[in-house]
């Protein structure tokens, strides 16, 4: 009887450690199939980067090539990055494909053109060594560009650039890995759980070879196969619930591991619009702008902005973050929501005199709420509805108390929401018009943020819209526990 006793722990100790070393297997690779992703979508995007700074210096050598070209041929060149001279090489250089040459702003000339590389004695400046050279036959004319110089210009900023990448990713690591934990306890739980069922020895020996199998199949899942799914046939009837409980679960794991990987996606392609922006004015100042002061202003304004949008959207994500990652804490307290929202209308007057706005509501209303964070979800849908409301539209705010619920809406007069696009306006990065969506600004995370906080503090939201009608939101939290006459006499007394 011990013997047996003794043989059953035993069996239990090798099982547990087997279920351990299975969710630590699924975790790495999980992690490490998230993580490749991510990396190659920040190098693609860099990749994309320097190919962009790469033709634009090329397009902008030949602009300036135009512009030697129809000067005076005795007239001394003044720009440092091009040397003009003579030649009788009529081969020096390779002929552009002509369509292709039709679109460039050398395509009034016969020009063939290399690029080249020289050598540079300190190896650290070895981009400085590349050339661009632009030969004209019938002109007898060799511009040569110092390419190497161009590009080294926006070498700092590509640091810059570099180390954003870097702070994003190490901070999205480890949270990664505590998401990836929390969704794979319960199939690490269930695996072994199915190998203590098949150590225990008293099914029939068709059972228990189901019972392996199902181990193995579990542990043979990772990030590249969690379409896998498991048979459900059988004689056990237990474990074909088992099998369709674990398939169920491998839906929900699959599914939120696809909008993981669609999350960095398209955080990526939103933070690489700003940055191209930027460099591109970068590059505008660095070539022309330091002696035009309004091409410097212009370039100034765009650079302030774009940082600005980027600065929104990253602190937006890490929002977001935090609270997939149980992180965001919330501190609640009693206050007047109808006292919070007049606040805010009265700060959004002063900003925007170029909308009406109005206020329904009869008395205080009392809710038990974070009020930072309720304050940033009821800004978010008034600004939502500024945007998409014309010049001297109308905005009503109503706050309304019923018997245990506040009922907070917001209607505009607006362009409205298409009715199929309505089930998706809280998904994050979803714009329904992309070209309305670049003119009013936003990244598309607004709504989602707004959501995130009303279903953390238990309430729900309703939105009823029509195309060039307009809109309306509607919210329902729940009202304080504490009667608003208790309430009036607290502030006062707090107040006196």
């Amino acid at each position: 009887m011990k013997n047996k006793e003794t043989q059953n722990k035993k069996r239990t100790s090798e099982n547990s450690n087997t279920a351990g070393k299975v969710r630590l297997s699924l975790v790495m690779k999980l992690n490490l199939h998230t993580f490749s992703y991510a990396i190659g979508v920040l190098i693609t995007i860099n990749i994309l980067i320097c190919m962009m700074v790469l033709f634009y210096s090329l397009w902008v050598s030949e602009e300036n090539a135009v512009i030697i070209m129809g000067a005076d041929a005795s007239s001394e060149v003044k720009n440092l990055d091009f040397q003009v001279e003579k030649t009788d090489d009529k081969e020096l250089g390779i002929d552009l494909w002509p369509y292709l040459h039709e679109k460039t702003p050398l395509k009034d000339y016969e020009v063939l053109r290399k690029i080249g590389y020289k050598t540079k004695g300190d190896p650290s400046r070895w981009l400085e060594g590349y050339y661009y050279q632009m030969n004209f036959p019938e002109e007898n004319t060799l511009i040569t560009y110092d390419l190497g110089a161009a590009l080294s210009r926006p070498i700092p900023l590509f640091y810059v650039l570099l180390v954003l990448e870097a702070l994003i990713l190490l901070n999205g690591l480890p949270k990664g890995i505590r998401s990836v934990r929390r969704i794979l306890r319960p199939l690490s739980d269930m695996t072994q759980q199915a190998q203590n069922l098949s150590s225990v020895g008293s099914l029939p020996p068709e059972e228990m070879k189901r019972l392996r199998e199902l181990a193995g199949t579990i542990s043979n899942i990772d990030a590249s196969r969690l379409d896998k799914r498991l048979p459900v046939d059988g004689s056990q009837s237990e474990l074909s619930a088992l099998a369709s409980a674990i398939n169920s679960m491998l839906n929900r794991i699959d599914e939120a591991y696809g909008s993981q990987v669609r999350f960095v996606s398209d955080a990526s392609h939103e933070l690489r619009t700003p940055i191209s922006v930027i460099q591109g004015y970068a590059n505008l100042l660095d070539r022309w702008g330091k002696n035009d002061q309004v091409t410097m202003q212009e370039a100034i304004d765009a650079i302030k902005s774009e940082s600005e949008n980027m600065k929104e959207l990253i602190e937006q994500l890490l929002f977001l973050a935090r609270g997939d990652n149980e992180t965001l804490h919330l501190y609640p307290e009693v206050f007047d929501v109808s006292e919070m929202i007049e606040e805010i209308i009265k700060e959004t007057q002063m900003i925007d005199p170029l909308h009406t706005f109005r206020m329904k509501a009869t008395e205080p209303n009392l809710i038990y709420a974070d009020r930072q964070l309720m304050k940033q979800a009821l800004r978010i849908l008034i600004d939502n509805s500024i945007k998409y409301t014309p010049e001297n539209g109308e905005i009503v705010v109503g706050v309304k108390g019923e018997t245990d619920q506040i009922r907070i809406s917001v209607q505009d007069n607006g362009i409205g929401i298409d009715a199929q696009n309505l089930p998706y306006i809280f998904d994050r990065f979803y714009r329904s018009d992309e070209s309305r969506a670049r003119k009013t600004g936003g990244s598309g995370l607004g709504l989602s943020i707004m959501k995130w906080i009303i279903d953390r503090h238990g309430g729900t939201i309703e939105v009823l819209s029509r195309k060039d009608i307009g809109t309306r939101t509607t919210i329902h939290l729940s009202k304080a526990a504490l009667p608003a006459e208790d309430w009036i006499q607290k502030t006062e007394a707090e107040t006196s």
